[in-house]
């Protein structure tokens, strides 16, 4: 009898092990970008969150009927003037790239959540592209309004600090951040009115964005997202956060030009563009963002909730929600409180501001690739003309930005993310997979090794 020595036995183990020839994965980090999420800081976070949560309440009805005679530390008027007043400090570290503005409007009762003439005002602060040829937009926002059980309580103390004062927290940081830098495209840094009395803000911003013709490519949504447990599960989790998008495009309910049935046709439902902006977000953020897991949902939103990414997707533009993996309904929209040894309310205390930072982070390092990206490829085809087991992909320049080349991104049809990258410096590309059997898109990359979002492409039938 042949004796196996240990050595022996760990030798073969390790030959046959199925790591032994699994690929290393190398992470290409834009150093610009890196740096600047290193700024990101926890302690500015929780000041933010603190001064926030200092006015008391910050209900939209709270404002007064002449918010520019308000005098008050307390109350949405005088909130939304620290926050034009952080907004202006950081411009001044901009080179005059960015200017900031308090977008105002009176709003008539609707006879639900409003009920009397309302002083609205969303804070805006713009971070104009260096590129006069790229009129890209991206925006990053979340909601400062809060409120207590009752939605039309505008007297009591509503601390809202992760409703929404982590998104707005957020939005404020990385304002504060990127304001030092440029970028060719333009970043809006928002902090929307009026969500907890019926996505007001949004709908406001989404239509004006609508009316004026910006070119939205992308809106990031942060609405909840800086506490780490739940209720009930009583789950803790700083590893995983949430993004949310829609499938099968909500502006399409009422299509009159065919584009539903070519998205059944051909197989498009989990690729309009509020997801593609979900996986890009995805793998752009764990990127930069360690220990940290994006977890993308398969839905607009979650259930009897609304957030205000709604009415941008509703108009046809890109936008997904922020928010955090785990929620605790102990600490949203609750009066402030203790009932049975539970302390109810949505304090400061309740949040993980470690975990906010690195839900910053990924908003971060997510804008900053987009806006120093090339815009989109486009004209992007797929050749369907002929029986092949072989793909061919055509596309046109992007209309802005300068161009190192592209990818072409392939998945399997049941696959949830890209698998495979091929690059190439030409304006098409033939690869030997068949099209009946994956998903591919294209998206432009800068010198700098910065991605566009991907673009799906359209069947060329003739």
């Amino acid at each position: 009898m042949r004796t196996t020595t240990l050595a022996s036995f760990l030798f073969f183990a390790f030959l046959f092990s199925p790591f032994v020839n699994a690929q290393t994965a190398i992470i290409n980090r834009d150093q610009q970008i890196a740096d600047l999420v290193a700024q990101i800081s926890a302690d500015s976070l929780r000041a933010h969150i603190n001064g926030l949560v200092s006015f008391g309440t910050r209900h939209t009805l709270s404002v007064p009927a002449d918010a520019s005679a308000q005098v008050s530390k307390k109350g949405l008027g005088a909130a939304r003037q620290w926050i034009l007043g952080k907004f202006n400090q950081y411009a001044k570290q901009s080179n005059g790239r960015m200017t900031a503005t308090l977008d105002t409007w009176t709003l008539q009762p609707d006879g639900r959540r409003v009920d009397k003439p309302a002083n609205m005002g969303n804070v805006m602060a713009t971070l104009k592209g260096t590129d006069p040829n790229d009129n890209r937009i991206f925006i990053v926002q979340g909601h400062m309004d809060s409120r207590v059980t009752n939605v039309m309580n505008r007297e009591s103390d509503a601390p809202g600090a992760n409703d929404d004062g982590s998104g707005t927290a957020a939005v404020i940081e990385l304002c504060r951040v990127m304001s030092k830098s440029s970028f060719p495209a333009t970043v809006i840094f928002v902090t929307l009115t009026g969500e907890e009395q019926g996505l007001l803000g949004a709908e406001h911003l989404s239509e004006r964005a609508l009316k004026e013709n910006w070119n939205v490519e992308a809106v990031l949504n942060n609405d909840i997202m800086g506490s780490n447990n739940s209720s009930d599960t009583r789950i803790i989790d700083n590893t995983r956060l949430r993004v949310f998008s829609e499938g099968l495009p909500s502006s399409l309910l009422k299509d009159t030009t065919g584009r539903i049935g070519q998205i059944q046709r051909f197989g498009n439902e989990n690729d309009g563009k509020a997801r593609t902006l979900a996986r890009y977000l995805k793998e752009i953020g764990e990127r930069y963002v360690e220990n940290l897991e994006v977890v993308m949902v398969y839905r607009n939103d979650r259930y009897l909730r609304g957030g205000d990414h709604t009415p941008y997707v509703q108009r046809g533009f890109a936008a997904v929600r922020i928010t955090e993996m785990n929620e605790n309904y102990e600490h949203q929209h609750q009066d402030l409180r203790t009932e049975n040894g539970v302390e109810y309310g949505d304090y400061p205390k309740f949040m993980d501001f470690e975990y906010l930072r690195k839900n910053t982070a990924v908003n971060l390092a997510t804008l900053a690739n987009l806006a120093k990206a090339p815009a989109v490829p486009q004209k992007v085809t797929v050749d369907v003309r002929n029986l092949t087991n072989a793909t061919v992909l055509y596309w046109q320049a992007p209309q802005a930005g300068k161009v190192k080349g592209y990818y072409v991104l392939m998945r399997e049809t049941y696959w949830p993310f890209w698998q495979k990258k091929f690059f190439t410096t030409k304006l098409g590309m033939t690869l030997p997979f068949s099209k009946d059997n994956y998903y591919f898109a294209v998206q432009a990359v800068s010198e700098d090794g910065n991605e566009s979002l991907p673009v799906i492409p359209v069947p060329n039938l003739r």
